[in-house]
């Protein structure tokens, strides 16, 4: 099968009748259960390659209250990590970042995004190939969608004066597109793992700040 083209909901694995990751769980960082609320935060679900280093950027972020890694964007109930790589489920590899807007704004958390993967590869990011690392963002709020559309047309501009593509991420919300817990072992893998698998994809093109 080719791991660069999107299925559909017909060719999707059935999935199974339960999560992968048991609850409570607690966040291996900051100690929390991974579905603590937080009043007065937001959360946004972004999809940027392999989630065990972008997970890791978002934790060690200011302002950052909670992260979790998962897989969202398919069709596939409770897939597994191992359905997920066959790409018959459809679902993208996912940090949901919960994050407090006083301390740091959307557009930064969308900054920090984009400027951390290539979004001009399509289904891979560098050696990574496969529809679950390809470039998406899933929005929980009207703010959050306005925000990314205009930083990625922003982001667009300053790719392609260097050199770059057209950007392939997809922004849509989060309504319809269940997030699913991965497995406990890629909860904070980089925790557990200090010199485990982090490949670098950024482009080096900085978003031109307003």
């Amino acid at each position: 099968m080719d791991r660069t083209r999107m299925i559909g909901p017909d060719e999707a694995l059935p999935g199974g009748p339960t999560p992968v990751l048991a609850m409570p769980f607690f966040h291996r960082v900051f100690g929390d259960r991974l579905d603590r609320a937080f009043p007065g935060s937001q959360t946004i679900h972004l999809a940027m390659g392999c989630f065990w280093g972008a997970e890791k950027l978002f934790w060690q972020t200011d302002g950052i209250l909670l992260t979790a890694v998962g897989y969202m964007g398919g069709y596939t109930a409770n897939p597994t990590y191992r359905e997920v790589c066959t790409g018959r489920t459809g679902h993208a590899e996912t940090v949901r970042v919960t994050y407090d807007p006083q301390q740091i704004p959307t557009d930064a958390v969308l900054t920090l995004f984009f400027e951390n993967h290539d979004p001009t590869q399509g289904m891979r990011q560098g050696n990574d190939v496969g529809t679950q690392y390809r470039s998406a963002i899933w929005c929980t709020t009207s703010d959050q969608y306005i925000r990314a559309i205009d930083l990625k047309g922003r982001y667009q501009g300053r790719l392609l004066t260097e050199g770059y593509g057209a950007m392939t991420t997809t922004i849509d919300m989060a309504d319809g597109h269940p997030f699913f817990l991965a497995e406990a072992e890629h909860q904070q893998y980089l925790e557990q793992n200090p010199n485990g698998y982090c490949p670098v994809h950024a482009t080096g093109v900085c978003l031109a700040r307003p």
